[in-house]
């Protein structure tokens, strides 16, 4: 596994002038996440090593060959029988027996009949009958206006109108004399003065009770704040910045350190497999197998190859001799 840029990159250097809380924590909270962080770092590097090994060699190819085998035994028969033996069959056979029938003695026993009798009964009785019922209905309405509305249109508009003008102008003359007047009389010599003095006093109070709460409670909470509260949480925002800071620098520096040590030692165990097994194979391979596999296929396989190319010209050609000698050449087209 070839190391990213995260693992190749140097812890930054830290600025000059740093304090003494910084320099006492650094070094052993960086020693403690070191022997935390190694063992996990071996860990995940062995279990990715691993499933990467097992997937390139094993599930892919295991996949691939379920794939083929399901897709040539299953799908591919199934398929074939389904369109083959069930769909045509079964679709000729429902349309002749079934859907043509069905059509011809929907057509002829119900479709005609209905429109027959639509187009030369129904539609006659139905309009005739739409052609009385709207007399009727202006009828009716031209009844109604005579009898219900215009009598009350008549009413309204002659007597009811003008005797309810005239009243709304006796109550409109009456609530102004008898009801605005006196109220604006009422606010303006009686109301206005006292709400004006309750709002002199109120003001006098609320600037009684401002500068008592001022002088008894923010004044003594603002000296506290500056005094003490302020100092003690910036001294206890700095602590904290500084262990928080110091743990994730740590962290990151550990985790590379654990990336570097762990590629030595799998590029080590890499080496010593290699040259115990893989390069033992490959020079079987190489040096036994290959010569042998090249020995059968030239040896043995191409001559059969031959062979049976040979046989079935053969049996092709007597096959065409016997064809001509009973039945004759073929014409030519």
């Amino acid at each position: 596994m070839e190391p990213t840029d995260d693992d190749r990159r140097v812890p930054a250097r830290y600025e000059p002038g740093e304090g003494c809380l910084t320099t006492a924590v650094r070094l052993p909270i960086r020693i403690v996440v070191l022997v935390l962080v190694m063992p996990v770092r071996l860990v995940w590097d062995a279990l990715t090593a691993l499933g990467r090994a097992v997937h390139r060699t094993a599930l892919r190819p295991l996949g691939h060959g379920l794939t083929w085998v399901w897709r040539t035994l299953v799908v591919i028969p199934v398929a074939w029988v389904w369109r083959t033996l069930v769909v045509i069959p079964v679709a000729w056979t429902w349309r002749t027996l079934v859907v043509i029938p069905v059509a011809w003695a929907w057509r002829t026993l119900v479709v005609a009949p209905l429109g027959w009798l639509w187009r030369y009964v129904l539609a006659p009785v139905g309009r005739g009958i739409a052609w009385l019922m709207r007399g009727l209905g202006v009828a009716l309405l031209w009844l109604g206006k005579a009898l219900l509305v215009w009598p009350w249109v008549a009413l309204w508009r002659y007597v009811l109108a003008p005797v309810g003008r005239g009243i709304g102008v006796v109550l409109a003359w009456l609530v102004r004399y008898l009801v605005v007047a006196p109220a604006r009389w009422l606010y303006a010599e009686v109301l206005t003065p006292v709400g004006r003095g309750i709002a002199w006093v109120a003001r006098g109070l609320g600037v009684v009770v401002v500068t008592l709460v001022r002088w008894i409670v923010v004044v003594p909470l603002v000296a506290l704040w500056r005094s003490v509260l302020r100092p003690v949480g910036r001294a206890l925002v700095a602590v904290v910045t500084v262990v928080g800071r110091e743990v994730g620098a740590a962290f990151g520096h550990c985790w590379r350190v654990a990336g570097i040590i762990s590629r030595a030692v799998g590029r080590f165990l890499g080496t010593v497999l290699r040259w115990v097994f893989v390069e033992p194979v490959r020079w079987v391979y190489r040096t036994v197998l290959t010569p042998l596999g090249h020995g059968i296929r030239n040896g043995i396989w191409r001559p059969v190859r031959q062979a049976l190319r040979t046989a079935r010209e053969t049996v092709r050609q007597t096959r065409q001799e016997l064809r001509r000698a009973l039945f004759g050449a073929p014409g030519k087209p």
